[in-house]
Parts: C-alpha cells; structure tokens; sequence
C-alpha cells in the first residue's frame, strides 16, 4: 500500500501513536480523531472503511450536512466538535456531537447544560485552554480556568479534560506539558492535544486524545 491509500495513511499514524506511547511507557488508549472538517463524505467513507471510528468537524453546520447519513449507516461513529461553538447553536451541537472539546467561556457553559438537560443527553466536555495567551485564538487564559470550571462543575457539565492549541511555528513540548500539569492540578484525565505535525510529541506527554487531519486525508487544496 502507499501513501495514497487511506488505510495505510491510517495505519502509519496508528504506528506513530503506539511508538510515542512505548517511548514514554504508556499503555492506556489514545481517541485518534481524525479532522474530517471540509472534507466530502467521498473522503471520509475510506477510512470508515478501514476502521476509523471518531471524527472532528469544526462547524455544526457542516457536520449537519454530511454526518446524519453517515452515521445512520456507521452506528459505530462518534463525532467530535473541536471548533469554537456559538451559544446559540449549542442545542444543536448536543444533538449531533459526542464530544465537544471548545468549552472556553461561562456563557456557552450555561447553554450547553441547558441543551443537555433539554434532550437528555450529556457529549463528553473539553475546556479548551489558550495556552499560549494568543488574542487570536479562542480558550480560556491559564489565570481564568479555575473559576470556568468551577462554573463547569457547578453547571454539572460532563467534563473530560482540556484542549488547548499551541502557538503555530514554536515547539510544542513546553505547551503540552504545561496543559497536562494542569489536568493533573484540576484532577481531569483528557488531553485533548496533538495535530498532525506534532501528535506524537503530544502523545509522549499524556494526550489522551489527538486531532489528525493532513496526516489522514492529505493536504487540503
């Protein structure tokens, strides 16, 4: 099989991921969720095909538009929202997603629990982190996490862990850490780290869960 292929492609980052969790002497599971965002259903099928379960979008509109088929027809698919969510699409975030790893303000707290108690269902929360104090990026800045999970605990949100981006074109190492002493701080389990460049450098320091696009689907246009 070559690169071209999206079993192998599959396969090989599996192989990274196993790799950096012998290197660092772990054993429990890592989610690889594969960031289907603007990716046509014709893209994704083959690696439903070849056993991928879990998929990232970053727009609930355009989960919308290609996941309910999909997914009626892969009952075993699991879909992760790992973009910035509008309070007002959080009722329909809950319907779709089974994780929601861009919790970053008290507001979208407060509407993701009531869309959870509306529809009885709870997706697994990430608190996203912005670990590198960028303007431009969404997540709470290390100083405001404590009271937002305070209003996340109070709000009874099912909370996983936390989810941060480092700074583009710097090593990451140093971001991963500081966001794992975090989870460690605020007794959270998930690791919601780790992109294509980097998922086994973010693996080797407790990624529970990594987000792989490029290194799936190839480079977008």
């Amino acid at each position: 099989m070559t690169t071209d292929d999206p079993a192998a492609r599959l396969a090989g980052v599996h192989d990274q991921i196993q790799r950096a969790q012998r290197l660092a002497s772990r054993s429990d599971a890592v989610e690889l969720i594969a960031v289907s965002k603007t990716h046509p259903v014709e893209a994704i099928e083959p690696l439903i095909a070849a056993g991928q379960c879990v998929f990232g979008e970053n727009r609930v509109q355009e989960a919308q538009a290609k996941w309910p088929a999909l997914c009626e027809q892969h009952p075993s698919i699991r879909l992760a929202l790992i973009g910035q969510l509008q309070s007002n699409k959080a009722a329909e975030a809950v319907a779709l997603f089974d994780e929601i790893h861009s919790v970053d303000r008290a507001s979208l707290v407060t509407a993701l629990a009531r869309a959870m108690d509306a529809a009885d269902k709870r997706p697994a929360c990430f608190v996203q982190v912005n670990i590198g104090d960028e303007s431009q990026k969404g997540g709470a800045l290390v100083g405001d996490l404590p009271a937002l999970l305070k209003e996340a605990r109070a709000a009874d949100l099912p909370l996983a862990g936390l989810m941060a981006l480092p700074p583009a074109g710097v090593e990451p190492a140093p971001y991963f850490a500081l966001l794992a002493k975090l989870a460690r701080y605020h007794g959270l389990a998930g690791l919601s780290m780790g992109m294509s460049s980097d998922f086994d450098t973010a693996v080797t320091l407790g990624a529970t869960h990594v987000r792989v696009g490029s290194a799936l689907f190839g480079a977008r246009a």
